[in-house]
C-alpha cells in the first residue's frame, strides 16, 4: 500500500487550518492561540481577548469554559427587512452587541402586524437592557414623541438611528442626508446634465426634508436654478422599486436625463422605468441610488449609489446604547456620518457641456463594496 508515512489525519489538518486563521485574525502566533483554546496560563489578558474576538469574528464557537455570560438582552427594532439596507444594518448591529456579551433581539415591523409601540412594549416586558431604534417613529415629524419619553421614564436606554428629533432626549445616529444630495447632484452635473430629478419617500420624514434641502441647496449652487424650478424636480413616493419606477417615470416625463434617487430600491424601479420608456442606462438617462445595499455592485447596469456608513453607524449606536447602558451616557445630540458616492455603471454623460474637473472625488469601482 503506497502512503505518507508523515500527513496528518483530516480532523489535524482542519484544526491546523483553524488555529493559523485565528492566529492570523488576532495577530498572534498558532502556539498563543492553542494556550488560549486550552485555558493555559501565561497569555496576556489584553492578548487572551484578542483570541477570543477573532473566534468570534470567524464565526468559530468558544469552546465551553471561555464562553462570555450573556450580559443581557437588547432589542433592535427596524420598520422591515425587504430593503437590503436594514439587515445589512441589523447584522453590523448584531455582531457588535455580541462581542461585548449581550444578546441581540431583532423585532421587526410588518404591514398589518405589530407596530413600534407594541414591539417596544414586548421587549420591555422581556427586561432588554436597552433597545436600538432604527428608521422609527422617531423620524417621522408628524409621530407623537412622548413615547420615547415615557419609555425613558421607564428607565430603559435606547439609540435612535436614521432620523433625528429635537423633542427626544436621546443619543442619535445618522448619515448626513444632505451631503449625500450634494455628492450625487455634482456628479451628474459634472457629466453634463442640467435636468436632474430627485426621486424620495413621503415628506413627513426627516431624512426626506434633509435629502431635499441637500438638492435645493445643490442644484440652486452649482445649476442657477430658482427655488420654484427645484421644486418641480421633486417627486415623492414610496421607498420600493414600485415607488421609485413611478417616480422616476414622471420625471422623465419632465425631460430629466438623470434620477437621484433616496434608495437603492427605487433606484432599480427607476431604471425598470427607464427601460419601460425606450431609454437605455447610463446613454438616455443616469440613475444614482442610495445606500450601497449588498449586492448591488451586480444589477444591471452596477448601479452608482451613495454608500450609507453602514458599519461606522452599526458599532457606534451599539458603542452609545452600552454607554447608556454603563451609566456614563453620550451626549443627547446627534452623531452624523459622511457617506460616499460610489461611481459605477448607471452613470453616464448628459447632453450638456461636461465640466468633468469640478466632479467631486468618488471611490472607484474597484475599492467598492461587492
Amino acid at each position: 500500500m503506497v502512503g505518507n508515512p508523515t500527513s496528518l489525519p483530516v480532523q489535524s489538518i482542519a484544526m491546523t487550518a483553524r488555529l493559523a486563521d485565528i492566529a492570523t485574525q488576532a495577530g498572534v502566533s498558532e502556539a498563543t492561540v492553542s494556550r488560549v483554546l486550552n485555558g493555559k496560563p501565561g497569555v496576556a489578558a489584553a492578548t487572551r481577548e484578542s483570541v477570543l474576538a477573532a473566534l468570534d469574528v470567524l464565526g468559530y464557537e468558544r469552546p465551553v469554559r471561555l464562553r462570555r455570560r450573556s450580559a443581557g438582552l437588547v432589542g433592535l427594532i427596524t420598520p422591515e427587512l425587504e430593503n437590503p439596507i436594514f439587515p445589512a444594518l441589523a447584522q453590523v448591529i448584531g455582531q457588535a452587541l455580541t462581542r461585548q456579551g449581550y444578546t441581540p433581539v431583532l423585532a421587526t415591523q410588518t404591514p398589518g402586524g405589530s407596530t413600534e409601540d407594541e414591539l417596544t412594549e414586548m421587549l420591555v416586558d422581556r427586561g432588554v437592557s436597552g433597545i436600538i431604534f432604527v428608521s422609527g417613529l422617531h423620524a417621522d415629524t408628524s409621530a407623537d414623541m412622548q413615547r420615547y419619553e415615557q419609555l425613558r421614564a421607564q428607565g430603559v436606554p435606547f439609540v435612535l438611528v436614521n432620523g433625528f428629533s429635537p423633542k427626544v432626549r436621546a443619543p442619535f445616529i445618522s448619515p448626513d442626508d444632505r451631503a449625500a444630495m450634494r455628492l450625487a447632484v455634482t456628479h451628474l452635473v459634472s457629466l453634463g446634465h442640467t435636468r436632474i430629478g430627485l426621486a424620495v419617500g413621503p415628506k413627513r420624514f426627516v431624512p426626506v426634508l434633509r435629502k431635499i434641502e441637500g438638492f435645493h441647496a445643490t442644484m440652486r449652487e452649482q445649476l442657477n436654478l430658482t427655488a420654484d424650478e427645484v421644486e418641480e424636480l421633486i417627486q415623492h413616493s414610496l421607498y420600493t422599486l414600485e415607488g421609485g419606477q413611478a417616480a422616476a417615470s414622471a420625471l422623465m416625463e419632465r425631460g430629466c436625463t438623470a434620477v437621484v434617487c433616496a434608495s437603492d430600491m427605487m433606484a432599480l424601479g427607476a431604471i425598470r422605468a427607464a427601460r419601460r420608456l425606450s431609454r437605455e442606462v447610463p446613454r438616455d438617462t443616469s440613475v444614482v441610488g442610495y445606500d450601497d445595499s449588498p449586492l448591488i455592485a451586480f444589477t444591471d447596469p452596477p448601479l452608482t449609489t451613495i454608500r450609507q456608513p453602514v458599519t461606522a453607524m452599526g458599532q457606534a449606536a451599539v458603542r452609545t446604547l452600552l454607554e447608556e447602558i454603563g451609566g456614563t451616557p453620550a451626549p443627547h445630540s446627534e452623531f452624523v456620518f459622511m457617506p460616499e458616492l460610489v461611481v459605477r455603471g448607471s452613470t453616464a454623460a448628459g447632453p450638456g457641456p461636461s465640466t468633468a474637473a469640478t466632479a467631486p472625488a468618488a471611490l472607484p469601482e474597484s475599492h467598492a463594496r461587492p
